[in-house]
């Protein structure tokens, strides 16, 4: 076992919302270090979509141009209701006058947790260090002590803060000990990526379509290299099963309406949650991101909304390690991103859930008239592309004292 080494801020996680609190830290003088578990930021399909108040947030950290550049702009996304073809629009464009991004960015989320990793390395007082485990913490009232493990050795490090965004599955959140309250959904999500261009098959295609239906939901999503299309299956008929060229066969033909043999590059099955830590850290540990909070993907705000937790932590954490305010400060990030966990987040991708499922005829008939009453209302739809655009959020953070 080597010698310990000291920084003054440790990360746990070098996914987007680890990358991003990296670089916040780096840029202000602070002697940060990253430890990642695998080899190389993850490269899979998870988010994809960057909202206008993410990308005002990132232009701050010089990465918003990269994405903008990789990515696909999406002012226009769709509510679709798979029987009748009918098609509700919502355009980010009208809120231009609030956000110099009034559009969505399609882009996978390696290209910005990568793309900060390697901007990293032109900071002297910043590491990233792939293939390192945390194993124990353990803090004191002065900092955290840390055990990680490498290939070849346990490396001890004492940094004064630590901060896990080492999602789900939280290393950092276990040792906490805190409970990690909520549900799991009882299917099992499927996510297919095909080079297809579904839009030659399904007419007035957006690059964003949350397509509603009782029996069989959809989201259509198109990223600069693939369309991504994601299905509930029945996690009682086996991962391999639900896998195989039969039901992936059958989601295709039903929503191209052809017997086309569509080829697919990724066939991911994953569980979807609804939960959230009881406290997002204490002390000088704090959680960010999907270590802090899930919920199911639609509409986009998992990922945005742990960016938001890294601005808003290193925005408690600065004037902490300048000397100006106590550590007891740092206790409002958790009062503000925690109650917006609840209040938004979670209550917003529940209802986007329970839409886009539509169940029982009339409740279905219910939903698809809200979307409308919605659309055709000036001031409700303006409303709503706020909170869709995660602005209203923001506000309600602030507002946490």
């Amino acid at each position: 076992m080597t010698g310990v080494e000291r920084c003054q801020v440790g990360i746990v996680g070098a996914g987007p919302v680890g990358t991003v609190m990296a670089t916040l830290l780096a840029k202000a003088g602070y002697d940060v270090v990253v430890f990642e578990a695998g080899l190389d930021c993850a490269q899979d399909l998870r988010a994809s979509t960057f909202h206008p108040s993410t990308l005002e947030m990132l232009d701050d950290i010089g990465i918003t141009q990269l994405l903008i550049e990789r990515g696909l702009k999406a002012p226009v996304y769709h509510w679709r209701d798979r029987a009748s073809g009918e098609v509700v629009d919502f355009d980010l464009s009208e809120i231009a006058d609030v956000t110099r991004y009034p559009y969505r960015i399609q882009c996978e989320q390696y290209h910005l947790s990568r793309g900060l990793a390697e901007g990293l390395e032109q900071y002297s007082n910043a590491k990233v260090l792939f293939g390192h485990r945390l194993l124990t913490l353990e803090q004191d009232d002065t900092g955290v002590n840390l055990c990680v493990e490498t290939m070849t050795d346990i490396v001890r490090y004492r940094c004064d803060y630590l901060i896990g965004a080492d999602g789900a599955n939280s290393v950092v959140r276990k040792w906490l000990g805190i409970e990690f309250d909520g549900f799991t959904y009882p299917e099992r999500f499927l996510t297919l990526s095909t080079k297809l261009e579904l839009a030659d098959y399904l007419p007035n295609l957006a690059y964003v379509n949350y397509v509603s239906d009782p029996s069989e939901w959809l989201v259509l999503l198109r990223v600069p290299s693939v369309w991504r299309v994601l299905v509930p299956t029945d996690a009682s008929l086996g991962d391999d099963y639900l896998k195989s060229d039969e039901i992936k066969d059958g989601i295709f033909q039903r929503l191209l309406g052809t017997d086309l043999h569509v080829e697919t590059g990724h066939r991911t099955l994953y569980r979807v949650h609804q939960r959230v830590a009881k406290s997002f850290g204490n002390g000088r540990v704090y959680l960010a991101g999907d270590a802090a909070h899930l919920n199911n993907p639609l509409g986009g705000f998992g990922m945005n909304s742990g960016v938001h937790d890294a601005f808003n932590l290193f925005e408690k954490l600065d004037p902490v390690l300048k000397g100006t305010k106590t550590n007891q400060s740092l206790a409002l990030y958790d009062r503000q991103r925690r109650t917006v966990t609840h209040s938004f987040t979670q209550q917003q991708t529940i209802e986007n859930m329970a839409f886009i499922k539509g169940g029982a005829d009339e409740a279905h008939k219910r939903r698809r008239q809200a979307m409308l009453d919605l659309k055709a209302d000036d001031d409700k739809r303006r409303a709503y592309l706020m909170r869709q655009a995660m602005y209203e959020s923001l506000s309600q953070a602030a507002a946490v004292e």
